[in-house]
């Protein structure tokens, strides 16, 4: 067994600032084919695709969302609290209980409800750029859809933008510079909580068929989320659930306008919304690292990682390893992928619990903007955001020629 700090291994420089688009994929392509780790000032980086899956499903690591607060000088108030509450820093029989429990609300029949609702909102947003016949994607769809679907979720129609606002807020915790916004970070947590602590005494009285409701209600064996955990669950679904679609569906127009002929073959085949959205988080995952730290001391392929360590799971490099996809580099919503699991959503007992939600979101859009939004091309350099968190677009504006469905 060799101990990973004699590892001589490739080094990822993670702050490069042009470490974004072609070449971030390039980078890393190289050092995959290079070795299967990688190390960075943060930790290594677990770069092939069957070591990623064994590292995510090892019940030796998990996520360190508290330490990241803690390595931002926060170590009490409601901000930790709720972190450490949260469904995303419990591990081992604890988080399998609130797994358990929860699952049911996050089914694909869960979320088939929700698809009217879609079409609706996709309507909505359509009358505000179809006459115009450009937009800058992020902001007039990418940034609002997720927002408006997260809060049709919840049973909270009409309050799409103070959601947008409480997840970025919420999202504050992972751009390391907590500390100097811990008070309006405190706030924006108070806020939220108190807020949903409130829904959540109201459906309890008059129920409905959002979610919020269902999780008040849900039991598995005799065993009920407490009021606390409720409400810290749906305060996550709340962070997580905008920014993260929100980059998914900016990176698929991406996508498309440097594909036109595939834009053009899913105008004609709306049918093939499902493959393409499916297409999309495989080539280019918008959390292509997910961070965990070892709990105990962990071997990893032959190598030992003493406890403490930080290890980065590559979906980028694993979505696109040559032995499970051909023509990895590629992007065809045409080419049959198999069954390979995508590890854009995680793996193992922290498998995202939104995914089936993600997946409709992105089929939908897709299925109901190609045979209307004809022709897109850029109207603007098109700006990537940071990869190292959420790999966001901060800007893509197109023009399109507009056409009836």
């Amino acid at each position: 067994m060799v101990h990973a700090a004699e590892l001589d291994v490739p080094v990822l420089d993670h702050a490069d600032p042009d470490l974004r688009g072609e070449r971030f994929h390039a980078v890393l392509g190289d050092l995959a084919r290079r070795s299967w780790l990688a190390r960075t000032d943060l930790g290594f980086v677990v770069l092939a695709r069957d070591a990623v899956m064994e590292l995510l499903r090892d019940r030796h690591l998990a996520f360190p969302a508290v330490q990241l607060l803690e390595l931002q000088g926060i170590s009490d108030g409601p901000v930790y609290d709720r972190t450490a509450k949260g469904l995303m820093a419990r591990h081992g029989e604890d988080h399998a209980r609130l797994r358990r429990i929860v699952s049911p609300a996050f089914t694909p029949k869960a979320t088939e409800r929700l698809r009217p609702r879609l079409h609706d909102l996709l309507e909505e947003l359509w009358a505000g750029i179809g006459p115009d016949g450009g937009c800058d994607f992020v902001t007039a769809v990418a940034t609002r859809l997720p927002s408006m679907v997260i809060a049709e979720l919840l049973g909270l129609p009409g309050e799409a933008e103070r959601l947008a606002q409480w997840s970025a807020d919420l999202q504050g915790i992972f751009d390391m510079d907590a500390e100097e916004d811990r008070a309006a970070l405190e706030a924006a947590y108070l806020d939220v909580y108190g807020y949903v602590a409130g829904m959540l005494a109201e459906r309890k009285v008059e129920p409905g068929p959002d979610l919020i409701s269902t999780l008040a209600a849900l039991e598995q064996e005799g065993d009920r989320l407490s009021d606390d955990e409720c409400v810290t669950l749906v305060c996550s679904v709340i962070a997580g659930g905008t920014d993260t679609t929100a980059a998914q569906l900016s990176h698929a127009m991406r996508l498309f306008v440097e594909h036109p002929e595939q834009w053009e073959l899913l105008g004609r085949k709306p049918e093939r919304a499902p493959a393409a959205a499916a297409e999309v988080l495989r080539f280019e995952p918008i959390t292509p690292f997910t961070a965990r730290l070892a709990l105990d001391e962990v071997d990893l392929d032959g190598v030992s990682f003493p406890p403490g360590s930080v290890l980065f799971a590559c979906a980028a490099t694993a979505n696109r390893d040559p032995a499970v996809f051909s023509a990895p580099d590629h992007f065809d919503i045409t080419a049959d992928r198999g069954t390979a699991q995508l590890l854009t959503f995680g793996f193992g007992s922290h498998f995202c619990l939104g995914a089936n939600l993600a997946r409709a979101e992105i089929a939908e859009t897709l299925a109901f903007l190609a045979p209307r939004m004809r022709a897109p091309s850029f109207d603007g350099e098109p700006v990537f955001g940071n990869p190292t968190g959420i790999y966001p677009m901060e800007s893509l504006p197109i023009r399109f020629e507009p056409a009836p469905a």
